[in-house]
């Protein structure tokens, strides 16, 4: 039996980020729909007690909205493009000025299609997104920022913590509701929950900035001006080469020398420029996360997965993008799914967020005397 330790919130974050990658380069159902399975699964496997942990049901309901909304307004506004018609729907007349512009009318099953594939692609991408914020802590994740970004660290933490503390609040308020007895109204819902919610989530937000700035949080060292300015050129033209090498790999007609080479020259100079900007920042760590060999699989699994289907994509794309016109039943690509599979991993990989229930056949103090 493993004992229960947290893992590093990076390694959650890299491997959800793969699974959104993953998901970002196809609109194959099948793909898209096991991409969204795996996520809930490791969430179930190895999420934590935390109240925030348990707000995937919330990440998947806005994906069912987003999904529903972008049908919805496929429907009212394009999606007439297609032989198959299944109904009409009332148009409705507009001017010239709003020539290319169509509201009702018939609507297509190709239409239909298109719309729900890209619909489900954005979806999964929530739940993704959603698993990260549920596995990964996002205080503790500030916490494994390096000190030379520790303002950048704050606003996305913060930016991070909105929807967790958010869904935290909700269940607190509803709790409390439940145990005053009080029963749902539809027409006070904003007055009688969703108000009470966001004074919360803004109230804890504001105690955890003062909390911060007591103990100190943020506070520079004095460090000699040359240090201070060859941190800043570091990490300017370390920016700046990574995104020349960006544009040098993307763009086949530019040189070599501006793909790869320029690209690691700007993360060593970047990298050499947060160690410089580190020493301004004194701040110590109470047991900092370890990042041992479960953390290199579950990330390395993460990137796995999308370097997979990214590849995929480039040499045969043709099973990752179904086509609509003319129809075609959606094929299963057998290395992306493959590879989608082997994203559920880290569900036996990661160690344990707490200690498995004992059953009562195991344990005699728990039977009950006769």
């Amino acid at each position: 039996m493993r004992l229960p330790r947290p893992l590093h919130p990076g390694a959650w974050w890299v491997w959800a980020l793969g699974l959104a990658t993953a998901a970002s380069r196809t609109t194959n159902p099948i793909l898209l729909v096991m991409i969204g399975a795996v996520a809930a699964y490791v969430v179930a496997s190895r999420r934590t007690d935390a109240p925030w942990a348990r707000g995937f049901k919330t990440y998947a309901y806005l994906a069912i909205a987003v999904l529903a909304i972008r049908l919805v307004f496929r429907m009212l506004l394009d999606a007439q493009h297609g032989q198959h018609v299944l109904f009409s729907l009332p148009e409705i007349p507009l001017p010239d000025a709003a020539a290319g512009v169509r509201i009702g009318g018939t609507v297509s099953l190709e239409g239909l299609l298109a719309a729900l594939y890209d619909g489900l692609r954005l979806a999964v991408l929530l739940l993704c997104v959603g698993a990260a914020n549920v596995l990964a802590n996002a205080k503790r994740l500030l916490k494994a920022m390096p000190a030379a970004l520790h303002e950048v660290g704050v606003a996305v933490t913060v930016a991070l913590s909105v929807a967790p503390q958010l869904i935290e609040s909700g269940q607190r308020v509803r709790a409390a509701r439940r145990l005053r007895g009080e029963a749902g109204r539809r027409f006070h819902v904003f007055r009688e929950i969703a108000l009470p919610v966001m004074t919360d989530a803004l109230d804890r937000s504001l105690l955890l900035a003062a909390s911060m700035d007591a103990r100190g949080y943020g506070r520079t060292a004095n460090v000699p001006r040359p240090t201070r300015v060859a941190a800043g050129a570091l990490l300017v033209g370390g920016l700046v080469a990574i995104c020349t090498g960006t544009y040098g790999l993307l763009d086949s007609t530019a040189p070599r020398t501006l793909g790869m080479p320029m690209l690691l020259v700007g993360a060593a100079g970047g990298w050499a420029g947060i160690v410089l900007a580190g020493r301004r920042g004194q701040r110590s760590r109470y047991r900092p996360d370890p990042w041992g060999a479960p953390e290199w699989a579950v990330a390395g699994i993460g990137v796995g997965v999308a370097a997979v289907v990214i590849a995929v994509s480039a040499l045969d794309p043709a099973d990752l993008y179904p086509s609509v016109q003319p129809l075609e039943w959606p094929a299963l690509p057998v290395l992306p799914a493959a590879a989608v599979l082997a994203g559920a991993l880290p569900a036996w990989l990661a160690p344990p967020a707490r200690l498995p229930a004992i059953s009562r056949s195991m344990n005699p103090a728990a039977e009950p005397a006769r």
